[in-house]
């Protein structure tokens, strides 16, 4: 019995992991028997670990944003404003544009999303937590880094939050045009975002 609970919770940790790239990769238009198929599984058993598609959209959702958030945290010798540096640099690069797949869902799915109520509040949640560890990081989340009015912190956590999947999203649409790399060197060059990434 134990053996089987083990197998069931790998299969689901499979299609999860699955779903999250094929989802940030093609949208949500994706169907369950592409998702099961890329994941070495039937289609049948689907509804063994999910009630509908939406739950596993909700699910992948707000695991991968909480990846992103936990990305945020201090650790591993680096203050809270070196990992919000290492973020905004992974964030706003060319590689992140280049790969969906294993990039931030609110970029990939977001305006997608909006469209389904569990998946809206999975993004919402998701996206809150983000802003959260933003803030926090600005607001000098670890010793040592300056503190500044949490207020404003918030504040400034949101707008950059914003203006990053934007600049991704516009990057992304463009292709390959030449305005891709000067969407991203823009924003890297706005005041909030060069005082991040060169400090």
């Amino acid at each position: 019995m134990r053996k089987s609970r083990e197998a069931a919770a790998e299969s689901r940790r499979n299609i999860v992991e699955t779903a999250a790239k094929l989802l940030r990769e093609r949208g949500l238009g994706v169907g369950l028997a592409d998702i099961m198929a890329a994941a070495g599984l039937t289609h049948g058993g689907f509804y063994r670990h999910f009630a509908s598609k939406e739950a596993l959209v909700a699910e992948v959702l707000l695991q991968a944003l909480d990846e992103k958030a936990e990305s945020l945290v201090a650790r591993d010798g680096l203050s809270a404003r070196e990992a919000l540096k290492a973020y905004v640099a992974l964030y706003l690069s060319g590689a992140h544009v280049d790969n969906p797949g294993k990039g931030c869902p609110i970029a990939a799915l977001g305006a997608e999303a909006a469209r389904s109520d569990e998946s809206a509040r999975a993004l919402a949640a998701g996206a809150e937590k983000l802003a959260a560890n933003f803030a926090a990081d600005l607001n000098g989340g670890s010793a040592g880094d300056p503190a500044e009015n949490p207020l404003e912190a918030r504040r400034r956590a949101v707008a950059m939050l914003a203006s990053m999947v934007g600049a991704v999203v516009v990057a992304r649409a463009v292709g390959d045009s030449p305005l891709r790399a000067e969407v991203l060197d823009a924003l890297r060059g706005e005041p909030a975002f060069r005082d991040i990434l060169e400090n």
